[in-house]
């Protein structure tokens, strides 16, 4: 009899557990259990408790109390599972932040070994150098984890060619229900039975397995029951297929045994993994060609996948309408339209590699003939090398695009799964479109043509009773529809509670409770993962939303109309975890997790966070719960997530709504009122700014200062100028003017030639106008050098600091100010332009939502015409208003580090344009995301270690390495700060590069 679960028990576990425990009843570990009560699925539950084990020491540990208090483990890596898999009332173990070690690499046998928690195109980085990868490429490729590739039997884009996890596992080491070690690995006969005479619970498996397989009545029932051999995307239930298919159970084989067929699409359900020796595959050949045909239906996009596959093909992948229309407007897919010829109702997408060009385009071409021969496609382009990537990009983003939709109604992950032999596939799809027309659903349908699993989600809405029943009710139809064409339930994402219930339907009673038995044989007491394919609960039970609950309507400052609502935009999350690319992969989103490797500092933690309070909080103010600002703490606000969600999950904006909402009912902090009000501190700073600057450089007043404020002691504090800009800008024009009046010609620094171009606003930003004096003042120059008639108009701070910090309120009646004294200065069309990007880029997007109806006019005005200097000064480039004759002939290299609001809301392709300009000068994109300075989030002292460590992920060390004759380039304050704190190195703005290589004539 299993003893009765306290918090004390818990407590005694941390005595022996190296890693991190969950559990009790605090604002933190009540958190950590929120955010990992779902995943990439539609089901929700709360866990017992979640363990962050060290090493395969922490998972005996937690085996050995599983036994002892009758609880299940569930094993989680990336959490991007689409059946609930890792979802559970149980001990959630999260391998992905320490077992992520690649052990050793054997190049000449072409294997690999690695714990379970790396991710694959982590390892795939690193094979590089070797020549080699590991094959299987799902979209999440940039996040999955071998191990939940392992549970999943994943497969992917290239699957056609490179096989599924299955077929590349060779070895796993794990951890058995008793918490013995066990290997498995290929056995030939004598290998088997000496296994099978062990007296321990490893010997039982094999005796036990023995004794269920080796019955012709058995095999010949798994023969009937499971899919059409021809099927590679086959994952329904244990592969007691695959393993039954070997020399122990088959005389006439010669195939060695191995429980690795049986592992790989578990689940987790069997054993633990703790390491895994996997095949690995020669790079592909380097050229690279994605043939695009535009389809005008589904249907024709099916039958011409079908001519593709006969010329042997990389990938065969499709994309249908309602993918491609989300990609409109969407800031950082919309770019990737460049291939899409008129408007097609779907577009399959074809990829060749070859060792030259010559080769791709016979391979092309001969294809698109047949396809042209057949009158399929109205338009095939082309697309090579680089570009395939923005184009697979949008393939593979598809979940997380479609839950762009408005309404409850949403797509659903239910039979996106199901795959058939690819000859099926157009009857299949086509039967199954009226089966979904019979009820009234519209349907998104996209992803592996070519292995016939086409990804179709109905649009349901989960929230009503009616839904819920829908849902059931079309995956039982579509069960019936799949069996017809003897294919799979679940191809690759695997049945965890999703599918499970109609595992008996699809492969009989008999081969049914031969699973349960296989469960049995492994896991008596059901530690591992339990109620996941078999003994399911009804698979529209524990979902994310209850019925007919309506959430307490949000009154919010900023507005949430476009998103519908702040919940909305919360719920928008898909939770397919692109924010847990790392920095090997690239990207700013999500810095913070980048550093830690916590799940609680996803973007995805922080929208599951946001939802699950708003949508069930019983109190007046939904906002006022510790936990969400536990989990909001380490945001940057950097906004990658605007831009790199597919789902344009905008975190910035809903924690700086949930920070003003939270001090309304606990208070602002000392500190903070003193960040939000940084403007008013330097403008009185300014009264005596070289007073001001000894007691913030001194070493004995400076420590006072930051320990008073609870900054970093390691942190050096921002200085003042001498004068503001402002009234700099009014000395010069009070000279220029008294030159003028005496004919004497004026003098700006370097003499200009150049003709007259017009006015521009110069948008004078609070950290420019006090700290960065000198910058502005080059900026004026160089403008006037360059002809441009430099004014700075009226206006007041940015609010930028309010912002940052949550004071919404105070930054509404910025925005508000600042619209109606720039739209009126904008009367003569004359372009605003701004130096820092954090200020000037908050004209373009939160003034848009933070100012009332009556203004929004005045906003957008002011938003249309505001620009950062990169990007002003790029389009006069290409207007050929500024020549390259002007600047030095002078070689030099730049690296260019680019801030993070700068990339999510504009681009860097100006920059790096601007810096192209003189001649010689070579630009190279530092590969960074975040800086990790995030205006004060750096500062701060308990933030203080994770902002250096995200210096150190990439930006820091390339700094490092750079010769002193590198110019390092940074258009952030912050991040220019950042690196100087980081590295000792003074990285300069882009204007002052350009101001620098002025010729002096």
């Amino acid at each position: 009899m299993s003893k009765k679960l306290t918090i004390s028990n818990f407590q005694d576990l941390q005595v022996n557990f190296a890693g991190e425990l969950y559990y009790d009843n605090s604002a933190e570990h009540q958190a950590q259990k929120l955010i990992y009560s779902t995943d990439a699925s539609v089901y929700q539950e709360k866990p017992i408790a979640v363990a962050v084990p060290k090493n395969a020491s922490d998972i005996q540990t937690l085996i050995r109390f599983a036994n002892e208090y009758h609880v299940t483990l569930i094993p989680r890596s990336a959490g991007t599972s689409l059946a609930g898999q890792v979802v559970g009332k149980g001990i959630i173990v999260d391998i992905s932040k320490y077992l992520n070690q690649v052990l050793e690499v054997n190049v000449e046998e072409r294997w690999v070994r690695v714990q379970p928690g790396v991710i694959r195109d982590d390892l795939n980085a690193y094979l590089k150098p070797y020549g080699l990868l590991f094959g299987p490429e799902t979209s999440t490729s940039s996040r999955a984890m071998i191990g939940g590739m392992i549970g999943n039997n994943s497969c992917g884009l290239h699957s056609i060619v490179w096989g599924d996890t299955r077929t590349h596992l060779l070895e796993a080491k794990v951890l058995l229900s008793d918490g013995t070690e066990a290997e498995f690995k290929a056995l030939d006969r004598p290998s088997f039975y000496e296994k099978a005479r062990l007296k321990t619970l490893e010997g039982h498996i094999y005796r036990e397995v023995h004794r269920a397989l080796n019955n012709p009545f058995i095999q010949e029932s798994i023969e009937k029951a499971f899919p059409n051999k021809n099927l590679t995307r086959r994952n329904t239930g244990y592969a007691l297929d695959m393993l039954s298919d070997n020399e122990i159970f088959q005389p006439q084989s010669t195939k060695p045994f191995n429980f690795c067929q049986l592992l790989s699409g578990s689940e987790g359900t069997l054993a633990f993994v703790t390491e895994a020796k996997i095949n690995l595959l020669p790079l592909p050949p380097t050229e690279s060609a994605l043939v695009c045909i535009h389809c005008n239906s589904i249907g024709e996009s099916l039958h011409a996948n079908l001519i593709a596959l006969k010329h042997r093909p990389m990938a065969s992948e499709l994309v249908d309408k309602y993918i491609l229309d989300f990609t409109k407007g969407h800031h950082e897919y919309h770019k990737n339209r460049f291939f899409i010829e008129g408007d097609p109702q779907a577009i399959l997408m074809v990829e060749f590699m070859a060792d030259t060009q010559e080769q791709l385009s016979k391979l092309c071409d001969a294809m698109i003939k047949d396809l042209k021969e057949a009158n399929l496609g109205y338009a095939h382009p082309i697309i090579r090398g680089a570009d395939t990537k923005p184009a697979w990009d949008v393939r593979k983003a598809g979940l997380g695009l479609i839950r762009n939709l408005p309404g409850d109604t949403q797509p659903v992950n239910l039979i996106e799964d199901c795959a058939v032999a690819p000859e099926h596939l157009p009857a299949y799809i086509e039967e199954l479109h009226t089966l979904l027309e019979k009820h009234g659903l519209n349907a998104s349908y996209y992803a592996h043509a070519g292995a016939g699993e086409l990804h179709v989600e109905p649009m349901i809405n989960l929230k009503t009773e009616e839904g819920k029943q829908l849902f059931r009710t079309v995956l039982a139809e579509t069960a019936a529809l799949v069996k017809k064409y003897d294919g799979s339930l679940s191809g690759e994402h695997g049945d965890g509670r999703l599918r499970g219930e109609f595992i008996p339907f699809m492969m009989g009673k008999e081969v049914y409770d031969l699973f349960r038995e296989i469960k049995g044989i492994f896991d008596e007491k059901k530690i591992f993962n339990a109620n996941k394919i078999v003994d399911t609960p009804p698979m529209n039970e524990f979902l994310r939303y209850d019925v007919g609950k309506v959430p307490n309507k949000v009154n919010t400052i900023f507005d949430f109309s476009k998103q519908e609502s702040i919940l909305r935009l919360a719920e928008k999350c898909s939770g397919s975890g692109d924010c847990r690319k790392t920095e090997v992969t690239g990207g700013t989103m999500c810095p913070s997790y980048m550093a830690t490797r916590q799940e609680k500092d996803t973007t995805r933690a922080r929208a599951n966070i946001l939802r699950q309070f708003l949508t069930n909080s019983t109190q007046e103010n939904p906002f006022n719960h510790p936990e969400i600002k536990e989990v909001m703490d380490l945001c940057l606000s950097c906004k990658g997530c605007k831009a790199e969600c597919p789902s344009q999950v905008d975190i910035a904006k809903m924690k700086a709504e949930f920070l003003q909402h939270y001090y309304d009912v606990n208070g602002i902090s000392f500190r903070t009122k003193m960040i939000g009000s940084f403007t008013k501190s330097q403008a009185l700073g300014m009264a005596f700014p070289r007073v001001y600057n000894f007691f913030a450089q001194n070493a004995v007043t400076s420590k006072f200062i930051k320990k008073t404020l609870g900054f970093a002691q390691e942190r050096s504090l921002p200085t003042l100028g001498n004068i503001t800009l402002r009234n700099w800008q009014l000395n010069r024009l009070k000279t220029q003017a008294k030159r003028q009046k005496n004919s004497i010609k004026p003098f700006n620094g370097k003499p200009s030639k150049v003709r007259k171009q017009g006015k521009v606003y110069l948008f004078c930003d609070e950290f420019t106008n006090y700290n960065d004096v000198e910058l502005g003042k080059v900026t004026i120059k160089l403008l006037t050098a360059l002809g441009y008639e430099v004014h700075i108009p009226e206006h007041i701070e940015s609010g930028r600091t309010y912002l940052s910090k949550g004071m919404v309120r105070e930054a509404q009646k910025i925005a508000i100010q600042n619209v109606k004294l720039l739209a009126k200065a904008l009367e003569d069309q004359s372009p605003i332009i701004g130096i820092e990007p954090s200020a000037i880029l908050t004209l373009r997007d939160e003034y848009l939502d933070l100012v009332p109806a009556e203004y929004r006019a005045e906003a957008e005005l002011v938003a249309d015409n505001t620009y950062l200097i990169d990007e002003f000064l790029a389009q006069e480039i290409d207007k050929k208003h500024i020549s390259p004759d002007w600047f030095t002939k002078e070689k030099r290299l730049i690296k260019l580090h680019g801030h993070c609001h700068q990339k999510a809301l504009s681009s860097l392709i100006p920059t790096k344009k601007l810096l192209s300009l003189p001649k010689n000068f070579e630009v190279q994109l530092i590969p960074s995301g975040c800086c990790g300075m995030a205006g004060s989030f750096g500062y701060e002292e308990e933030h203080y270690e994770t902002s250096m460590k995200i210096g150190e992920l990439v930006l820091f060390p390339t700094v490092r390495q750079q010769p002193e004759d590198v110019i390092i380039a940074a258009p952030g304050t912050s991040c220019r700060h950042q690196i100087k704190d980081g590295t000792g190195r003074t990285a300069l703005h882009p204007v002052e590069i350009l101001w620098n290589a002025l010729n002096e004539s």
